[in-house]
């Protein structure tokens, strides 16, 4: 059984907590941030009411971003952890963090500051509704993209609202990197995604098929103002091409 929710944008405010989350974890891949993160940190203490982790993950020791983090964490900050890639390259990043995590909801945050941090809020809320995936959506009613490339935005709307429309996801915004999981369903799958972000289509694709319940709320992305992107969309597109086509198999 599958069901859409669709929600207003809310401002940073605490979430009401149910018996199935009390907190929230973040995974953060991390490469040479070490202008963004700092503002990030202080967005996410700041501004987050509901009790997090955040387990930031990076490739290689001389990461810029590193001697920031062991700042943050030697000043005595506790919930932020700092975790070594299992191997190289975003993939691999997001899955040493996924598995450190049990159960519970989990959120992969970008340190670009691209994420809409206001959106954390509902999507909690909807996860403690008894959603398994909650997804940041840039294409519905309410959801934005601010710069960027105008191919890369216009493949990733046409990706989303077409699967959407045409097999029926509860979200018209299947690639995007921003969605909260539930730790316990990530489990269930083998990630077979080996290059980059498409691996948040496949996990998307695969949730849909296996049956879990997905929402969406509406979150706006921003470009990144520093530090260099590393989405490298041709040399990704034949996978992102491989789920999109993965998702109109019959669902189990």
């Amino acid at each position: 059984m599958d069901r859409t929710a669709d929600s207003s944008r809310n401002d940073l405010v605490t979430s009401p907590v149910t018996a199935r989350a009390q907190s929230i974890t973040f995974v953060i891949p991390v490469y040479n941030e070490e202008e963004n993160f700092p503002i990030l940190w202080e967005q996410l203490t700041t501004h987050c009411d509901i009790p997090f982790t955040a387990i930031a993950v990076y490739d290689f020791d001389e990461d810029t971003t590193v001697p920031v983090l062991r700042r943050i964490i030697d000043s005595g900050e506790k919930r932020l952890r700092l975790l070594k890639n299992k191997s190289r390259g975003v993939v691999n990043a997001i899955l040493t963090g996924f598995d450190q995590v049990s159960e519970g909801p989990v959120v992969v945050l970008m340190a670009d500051l691209s994420d809409d941090l206001n959106s954390i809020p509902k999507m909690f809320a909807l996860y403690n509704q008894g959603y398994d995936l909650v997804a940041g959506s840039r294409y519905m009613p309410g959801g934005a993209i601010v710069g960027g490339p105008w191919l890369k935005k216009n493949l990733s709307r046409g990706a989303g609202v077409s699967l959407k429309l045409l097999r029926g996801l509860p979200t018209c915004d299947a690639t995007n990197a921003f969605k909260m999981y539930d730790a316990k369903m990530l489990k269930k799958f083998q990630v077979e995604s080996k290059g980059g972000f498409e691996i948040n289509l496949e996990l998307t694709v695969k949730a849909f098929l296996a049956g879990y319940r997905i929402a969406e709320t509406p979150s706006v992305w921003r470009d990144r103002e520093s530090g260099e992107s590393k989405f490298q969309m041709w040399k990704w597109l034949p996978s992102y091409l491989r789920w999109y086509f993965f998702a109109f198999q019959p669902k189990k």
